[in-house]
């Protein structure tokens, strides 16, 4: 096994976080997903990802989801939360959740579901993020998720190492965005100017109204995000902030990644760009455009 806390780059967090992205972030559009949510009582999809996602904080408010969650309409959530805790417990809600992943994963991995490989890689992603649950500070997402029991299965394990691999990095990510004076609808704005998905899309997903967008635009060409003319797009000042909180995101989510040293990081990577690639092509309801990136990224 490979040795643990070697130097570890920040390039190769990001890399690794990226390979293994697909198998925790197909729970977001698996058809299987709402069929479980529905056995509990949630027949909204949003309402499914609200609650499913902030369970583990326990049956919190609007608020508090809004904070977490950083770049969703207000208004959006409130329809959700705290409505959604009167039909489901938290605790329903998470082994839902865990039982789409088990249904997702063993449609995506019919003959490697028990596989050497996945035991593995389950093995070397769950030390990562049993080291990340030593410095939880700031991060409230990945605490809550640190909180919970391990699951048995290797798949769901892997899958719950990666869930909080991923919340560790998102809440460092937010943290920067909120030091370069974004607030969550410019923190979509700014995505959207770098080119990297289309306004609407992440308008429309994130329930934000066309008049909260314009303004949103308005206010980041005020203060230098954007470029002069009409189309979206980064002022170099942008590209340069943008580039630099992408950059430190990065040096924030190196910590767990030490445990398992370079070596395991490659390591993993080997082991999850098949798990990774047959999640995207396995009809789990990823979005054609997201699909094209994650098979770019795998």
């Amino acid at each position: 096994m490979p040795g643990s806390a070697s130097s570890v780059t920040p390039r190769t967090a990001r890399l690794t976080f990226r390979t293994a992205e697909p198998i925790h972030g197909m729970i977001y559009f698996t058809p299987h997903r709402a069929a479980a949510y529905a056995q509990v009582g949630i027949t909204h999809q949003r309402t499914g990802y609200f609650a499913s996602r902030s369970a583990a904080l326990g049956p919190v408010s609007a608020e508090t989801v809004i904070a977490t969650f950083f770049n969703f309409s207000p208004a959006i959530v409130g329809r959700a939360i705290p409505a959604v805790w009167d039909v489901a417990s938290p605790a329903d809600v998470l082994a839902a959740r865990l039982d789409a992943v088990d249904r997702s994963l063993r449609q995506a991995w019919p003959g490697a579901i028990a596989s050497p490989q996945v035991r593995e890689a389950a093995g070397i992603a769950r030390r990562a993020a049993e080291r990340a649950a030593t410095r939880p500070q700031g991060r409230p997402l990945f605490a809550a998720h640190a909180g919970l029991p391990w699951p048995n299965a290797p798949h769901l394990v892997l899958w719950q190492a990666l869930t909080l691999l991923r919340e560790y990095r998102g809440d460092g990510h937010v943290a920067l965005l909120l030091t370069e004076g974004l607030d969550g609808l410019g923190a979509l704005v700014t995505h959207a100017a770098a080119g990297t998905l289309a306004a609407e899309s992440l308008r429309t997903s994130r329930a934000w109204s066309e008049q909260e967008w314009a303004a949103g635009v308005e206010r980041l060409h005020n203060d230098g995000w954007l470029a002069d003319g009409t189309e979206l797009a980064l002022s170099e000042a942008g590209q340069r902030r943008r580039q630099s909180i992408e950059e430190r995101t990065d040096q924030l989510a190196v910590y767990p990644y030490e445990a398992i040293g370079e070596d395991g990081c490659a390591r993993l990577r080997e082991l999850t760009t098949p798990l990774s690639a047959a999640v995207v092509t396995a009809d789990l309801g990823f979005p054609p455009v997201l699909a094209a990136q994650y098979a770019q990224a795998t």
